[in-house]
């Protein structure tokens, strides 16, 4: 999962780069690992990117060569892949025009796609991504579309077609064309979310426009939302006409978003394909509450309490519902230093307890009923009913407002490998005993479904989701195969992330004799100076094309 940023101002004395580095905080929540940005500025590209948050990422210096009046924004959640800067976004190709992509998503045949791009268009893939790949696709089909004879935007459209037609998974993403515009697109079944806004210019008659995979970013910059990006649209933004051009690209698009986006991932301020967040997930609440009160009715609850923070507003109106008191009884401490590798069960555990602390006077000498967005692999859970139990909490109840987690997500959601699934091959009774609850009760998935449906404005329509880490049904079916989930496997699981990892930090050990930073490849942030002695050029030039 991503935060992907796209920005034109109609005026080109203006620059974007203010507006993309607010409009990257508001959406850290989705990628903290790295973070990047690109402008175009007298048909010069300007690139900064390295690992890190978006504050630590960019320092002045680096703002002030980040001219221009469009550009792109990216923080990125790797999915698999390595850690490595060469891999964080924007990642460029020089033909044609010179062209930068920001992708939120996953491929599914990326394998195919290699030796496609490889063998037969003769084109250099220099990293693990499979942004990399949709990049090169694009690029290769644009030079192959376009002519003198035909509009622009027509050869954008016909390339699109094509990269549709050929690349299967869920993805939304930016390409920055230099000199040209932004081309926005959504995959077929709009599985990973992406809007659009505009405002009104400096410019007499002009629009600013802004892309973003949340419409809190839209809001935060001052824009006003238009819509959603549809399933299969390709969007062209004509930088030298500020005129807009829209088409869908793709022979059969249905709408099916991710649902989990709703439960967890999306900032509960972001409205995404016509539903509000905040009000989806008070239905979660309500929904859940219902379910304990089925199940379980005579319930000896005496307080709710949420895990922080996701969680929050499904926790309050479930214990509206139920009649019991809403407190917080974990205080989650927002200033820890994060632990660069974090594969291991053992540094999990460890990282709950620098995370969160418990509020003893909530717990103690009561029944405790925890509500929680999700469990996946069930360490989290198990260490936060034990902190609950230290605290003096006579019985713990863990909730969930997602369903039992069993199947790995493949469309851009980092979840594990089917085997580190605490649900997988486990019926609720035997996760509470695994996690150290007195029960355990999760969401039913129709109830998560008519939650999200409820929450939908009047006029949109939402008949189906990608519901796969829950049902094991993947909207991209055909694509799927066993193999592709043994490949999974070895590229996400625990010992296969910390070998990449501690791979690449090996790699970084290698310091030239100027004390300048590794040599990464040319995708990456290589050999910026620590030396602040030196050019402000020669150290954005490093981190540039």
């Amino acid at each position: 999962m991503c935060g992907i940023l796209g920005l034109f101002l109609a005026n080109e004395n203006e620059h974007v780069n203010q507006l993309l580095f607010d409009g990257l905080t508001v959406l850290q929540h989705r990628g903290q690992d790295a973070a990047g940005m690109v402008t175009s500025h007298d048909r010069r590209l300007h690139l900064r990117k390295d690992n890190g948050l978006v504050k630590d990422v960019f320092d002045d210096h680096h703002m002030a060569e980040l001219r221009g009046n469009i550009g792109l924004g990216h923080c990125r959640y790797p999915t698999a892949g390595s850690s490595s800067c060469a891999e964080a976004q924007p990642l460029y190709c020089n033909h044609p025009h010179g062209i930068c992509v920001v992708h939120n998503g996953n491929l599914v045949n990326t394998t195919e796609l290699y030796v496609l791009l490889r063998d037969e268009l003769q084109r250099h893939v220099n990293t693990d991504s499979d942004s990399e790949i949709l990049l090169n696709i694009f690029a290769d089909k644009l030079q192959k579309h376009k002519s003198d004879k035909e509009d622009f935007s027509s050869a954008v459209f016909n390339a699109m077609d094509d990269v549709m037609s050929l690349c299967k998974g869920g993805y939304a993403g930016l390409y920055l064309i230099n000199g040209y515009g932004i081309v926005a697109f959504r995959d077929p079944h709009g599985i990973r979310p992406l809007v659009f806004g505009t405002k009104e210019s400096s410019i007499a008659g002009k629009k600013n426009y802004v892309f973003a995979s949340e419409s809190v970013a839209v809001d935060t910059l001052g824009f006003q939302l238009v819509r959603d990006v549809q399933p299969g649209e390709t969007i062209f933004l004509d930088m030298r006409t500020n005129k807009f051009h829209s088409k869908i690209t793709h022979p059969s698009p249905s709408l099916s978003p991710c649902i989990f986006e709703y439960v967890y991932f999306a900032r509960p301020d972001s409205i995404m394909d016509g539903v509000s967040v905040y009000e989806s997930r008070l239905k979660m609440g309500e929904t859940l509450a219902h379910k304990v009160m089925k199940q379980f009715p005579n319930f000896d609850i005496d307080v709710v309490i949420p895990i922080p923070d996701t969680s929050r507003t499904s926790a309050l109106q479930a214990a509206y519902v139920l009649g019991r008191p809403f407190r917080e009884g974990f205080i989650k401490n927002r200033y820890i230093a994060r632990t660069f590798i974090m594969p291991n069960q053992k540094t999990r555990k460890k990282s709950v307890r620098l995370k969160l602390n418990t509020i003893k006077s909530e717990f103690a000498g009561r029944n405790v009923l925890l509500v929680d967005d999700s469990i996946v692999r069930g360490t989290t859970a198990k260490e936060i009913i034990q902190m609950a139990r230290d605290a003096g909490a006579k019985k713990v109840y863990m909730t969930s407002a997602a369903p039992p987690i069993r199947y790995p997500n493949i469309y851009g959601i980092d979840i594990p490998t089917q085997n580190e699934l605490i649900a997988f091959n486990r019926n609720d009774k035997e996760i509470a005993e695994k996690i150290g609850g007195d029960w355990v009760l999760y969401q039913d998935l129709p109830d998560l479904e008519t939650a999200v449906r409820e929450s939908c404005a009047p006029n949109q329509v939402i008949e189906k989701f990608d519901t796969s880490c829950f049902s094991g049904t993947y909207v991209t079916g055909e694509d799927i195969s066993d193999s592709y989930f043994s490949n999974l496997h070895e590229l996400r699981n625990d010992e296969a992330q910390t070998t990449r990892n501690l791979s690449h930090l090996d790699s970084k050990s290698s310091i030239d004799s100027k004390n300048k930073m590794p040599m990464q490849s040319y995708h990456g942030c290589e050999t910026v100076s620590n030396d602040r002695s030196e050019s402000k050029e020669a150290d954005i030039g490093c981190d540039g094309i």
